[in-house]
């Protein structure tokens, strides 16, 4: 069928099509071995998805149904291309990238979260991003160590 006679939306609905890329983090992107597959599985699950889009006739739905797989593809394919992979820390002696810690707060609340890159980041999951505060406050400290975070401390219990 000819372009010419498809009926396209008018401009501004095809621009609401058209979506803000995500955010990147401006830290460095350190990964996991785990979080570089997840990145590189998110990439090709969002190419997968483009092409299926791409693959439909409707130009105004096909418009519709790219807008979200391309700007996941443009955001993994740039962490996928900025990714620092992160080697196992070899020494449990300072908390680095890659370990779990376990501390105690204030509060006495006891627990234990895995520092990893900001896309594997969850904490439902047990996993903090190097680039959040409590990392922050840990990074470098060792077992026994008080560490002042917010309006106390929390004490460093385990390296793992």
């Amino acid at each position: 069928m000819s372009v010419a006679f498809a009926k396209e939306e008018s401009a501004e609905a095809a621009s609401e099509t058209i979506l803000p890329p995500r955010p990147i983090p401006d830290r460095i992107n350190l990964v996991t071995e785990a979080g570089l597959k997840m990145l590189q599985d998110e990439l090709a699950r969002a190419q997968q998805a483009l092409e299926a889009a791409n693959l439909l006739e409707d130009v105004n739905e096909r418009r519709r149904q790219s807008a979200v797989p391309m700007r996941d593809v443009r955001y993994y394919a740039e962490r996928v291309r900025t990714a620092r992979l992160m080697p196992a820390p070899s020494s449990n002696d300072v908390v680095a990238f890659g370990h779990s810690v376990t501390f105690q707060r204030d509060d006495d609340r006891i627990q234990t979260f895995r520092i990893v890159g900001d896309d594997e980041a969850n904490p439902a999951q047990a996993s903090i991003s190097h680039g959040s505060p409590v990392a922050i406050a840990l990074m470098g400290k060792s077992v026994g160590d008080f560490v002042p975070f917010g309006q106390g401390e929390i004490e460093l219990l385990a390296i793992s």
